[in-house]
């Protein structure tokens, strides 16, 4: 889920950043700090959209830089247990598929893609079902479940599990079909059809 979060730090601004606005200086200094980053209490960082820097700083001894509170706001991304989302696929392994969710990518193993047995092709980039000959393969759009999410310390970039063994999920195209099976109306018994006889 992407969200904006409201954060505070202060702003080491060196003497060469001084020469135009303290805010721009300031909002460059926490982009160089805080995108791209991981945090196991507001996810993914993916940039920072304003921020309010105090006219006020502090000196210290020794150091020409001048040091200001700033509150800022970020634009973050952070996956939730049983969310749905959207994502295309990116890489094809023998375990599965890697799919590109928001600023990084979830693992769909091939146990949570369908109850069909499956086939993976990494060198030909597909994973193919044995009875429904359904197809995935990278630039395959999908909507699946977050069924996992550890952004801990010591994750490196955090790991994300998804699935599709669900209703309406899976392939956009296998959804649509699903969609366009659940609207037809149900087949008669042959009784009703020749007038309840």
């Amino acid at each position: 889920m992407f969200a904006i979060v409201h954060m505070s730090d202060v702003v080491r601004i060196p003497p060469n950043r001084l020469t135009g606005a303290l805010k721009d200086a300031a909002i460059q200094i926490l982009k160089e700090k805080y995108e791209s980053m991981l945090s196991s209490e507001v996810g993914y960082v993916v940039m920072i959209t304003d921020a309010e820097v105090s006219s006020v700083g502090k000196l210290v001894a020794g150091d020409g830089a001048t040091y200001h509170k700033v509150t800022f706001k970020a634009l973050t991304f952070y996956p939730r247990l049983q969310e749905i989302v959207e994502g295309e696929i990116v890489e094809i392994t023998d375990f599965g598929a890697f799919v590109r969710i928001g600023p990084t990518d979830a693992l769909l193993h091939l146990s949570q893609i369908t109850d069909d047995y499956l086939k993976s092709d990494v060198k030909q980039g597909v994973i193919v079902a044995n009875q429904s000959a359904r197809s995935l393969k990278i630039g395959t759009k999908i909507r699946a479940r977050v069924t996992a999410v550890s952004l801990g310390k010591g994750s490196g970039m955090g790991k994300i599990g998804i699935t599709c063994r669900q209703p309406f999920l899976g392939a956009l195209d296998w959804i649509a079909e699903e969609i366009k099976k659940a609207r037809q109306p149900a087949a008669q018994p042959a009784a009703a059809k020749k007038g309840g006889k």
